[in-house]
């Protein structure tokens, strides 16, 4: 029998791969890139939420580089982070090489315990601890009369170094177990080898972890800094809840991001909020910017 011969027809399924793709990319287009570039354009408008969109051109931009309390918002915002993100990182880095280069009974169960609090709501944190030193008949006040810490009642809420000491501690206690989990994270891909050897050749574990473990999770450390960084600067949950959203005592507390929350959502002034968005935006990746060069630069000085 005489076989028919005919074309082979390929059909290209190369293209199929964009259509699972865009999903992410719908998504991303609608719940981000959109925001962010309405917000722009909101940056150089006036608008209450509710009238005509009015354009002022970059007289908002005039005004928040004489706004005096939004450079005291960021000074707030920046030493809150400073004063949290350092005893973080340092608390870090002991707790990894104790449960790295020790066997401990239990390790399993104090990093979970370290981590728990970072699963809390910062909100919920906020609002336990106003409830813990807020008033007169506070449990802390209650708990330090009674064993005769203190004489009379102290209004903690009134002190401007407690509040913004209390922020940092509160961000502390909240990330410090993620931060642990992330170093050792990063030790456990140094090479055993490299420990083997520099044992061999008389090193103690603690010029180990000093010359070997830090500079081997540089980056790490890197992604650490500028997470830590864009987090920070973004703080609103815990000072908003922990007295009010204004950023009482004496505006101690007031970080930028309650600083553009107040702006848009209590003067309804959106086009002013969106400029304060644009600033603090352009100062993250500054930020960010500055620590991973010299974090980076301090890697090539090693080599």
């Amino acid at each position: 029998m005489r076989q028919r011969k005919g074309r082979r027809h390929t059909v290209s399924k190369s293209r199929y791969g964009y259509f699972f793709i865009a999903p992410f990319f719908i998504v991303f287009a609608i719940f981000s890139l959109y925001p962010i570039l309405y917000t722009i354009f909101l940056s150089f408008q006036s608008w209450d939420g509710l009238g005509l969109v009015n354009s002022v051109g970059v007289k908002n931009y005039e005004r928040l580089l004489k706004d005096e309390v939004f450079y005291q918002s960021l000074w707030n915002t920046f030493r809150m982070w400073m004063m949290n993100f350092i005893p973080q990182i340092l608390t870090a880095l002991v707790l990894s090489a104790v449960f790295t280069f020790h066997r401990i009974r239990g390790m399993r169960f104090f990093r979970a315990a370290f981590y728990l609090p970072n699963l809390i709501t910062a909100a919920s944190v906020g609002l336990l601890f106003n409830l813990l030193f807020d008033g007169d008949k506070s449990a802390m006040n209650h708990i330090l009369t009674k064993i005769g810490l203190l004489e009379e009642p102290f209004a903690f809420f009134n002190s401007t170094v407690f509040a913004s000491g209390l922020v940092s501690y509160i961000q502390w206690w909240m990330w410090f177990g993620y931060t642990t989990v992330i170093v050792m994270a990063g030790i456990t891909t140094v090479d055993s080898g490299i420990y083997d050897a520099a044992m061999v050749d008389g090193a103690t574990r603690t010029q180990t972890y000093v010359k070997i473990t830090l500079p081997m999770i540089r980056p790490t450390l890197i992604y650490l800094s500028i997470t830590s960084i864009i987090g920070g600067m973004q703080l609103f949950d815990v000072p908003a809840t922990l007295t009010n959203s204004l950023g009482d005592p004496r505006k101690s507390i007031l970080t930028t991001a309650m600083y553009l929350y107040n702006q848009g959502f209590r003067n309804h002034n959106y086009g002013y909020a969106s400029t304060v968005s644009a600033g603090l935006f352009v100062i993250i990746a500054i930020l960010s910017a500055l620590c991973m060069s010299a974090l980076q630069k301090k890697e090539r000085e090693g080599q």
